[in-house]
């Protein structure tokens, strides 16, 4: 009876081939997963009360920077080229920035005022004065927050042409604008794209 033999092809690498095998692999991270980290996106855990309950306590975000910030690319101390910023954020974007007296420490919040416009919170709401609203117009919220929900604090603020005016939607637990200013624009880092965890409350903003 003839011996049957086994056509299937067998890989042996050896210390050669697993080299290859890791040279390959760094270099397809290299080229997809870094750009992809440094210029698309930025995973976040949200810490506190001050998004509730839109955004709570330890849920895991993905935040898309891509068009919104300024970043230098390089090696080492040589930045060899600098990517400029391209989008503007809207009204009602969630964004993640780093909080302008301590740039080391990240904060979440919601874009309230544009560059540009003056922010006055009486009675608690908010009236925003712009050039197409000379007079002023009262913040509709009603897609985020409940109607019972009212902005303390008086204020009346001035933004210049690189800041915007955050709150949390927490607004009687969040320390926000209201309390140390508004954010300069450098110190945006992107808006939230992706709610990732909890599973349960998975969402694509």
């Amino acid at each position: 009876m003839a011996e049957e033999k086994n056509n299937q092809p067998t890989e042996d690498y050896g210390i050669g081939g697993v080299i290859w095998e890791l040279v390959k692999m760094v270099f397809w991270v290299i080229v997809i997963i870094v750009p992809l980290r440094v210029f698309l996106i930025q995973p976040f855990f949200v810490q506190g009360a001050s998004m509730e309950p839109n955004f709570e306590d330890k849920e895991y975000l993905i935040i898309n920077e891509l068009g919104y910030k300024t970043t230098d690319v390089g090696f080492g101390s040589t930045d060899l080229f600098t990517v400029k910023s391209f989008k503007e954020f809207q009204r009602g974007d969630v964004v993640v920035f780093r909080y302008p007296k301590n740039p080391s420490v990240y904060y979440i919040k919601r874009i309230i005022g544009l560059p540009g416009e003056k922010i006055e919170i009486k009675e608690g709401k908010v009236k925003i004065y712009n050039s197409e609203n000379p007079e002023g117009f009262f913040l509709n919220e009603s897609q985020y927050l409940s109607s019972n929900v009212e902005t303390s604090g008086g204020q009346n603020v001035q933004l210049s042409d690189t800041e915007y005016f955050v709150l949390g939607d927490n607004r009687s637990y969040s320390s926000d604008s209201r309390s140390w200013g508004p954010v300069p624009e450098e110190d945006v880092v992107g808006k939230v794209l992706i709610r990732a965890w909890p599973f349960k409350k998975a969402q694509i903003f």
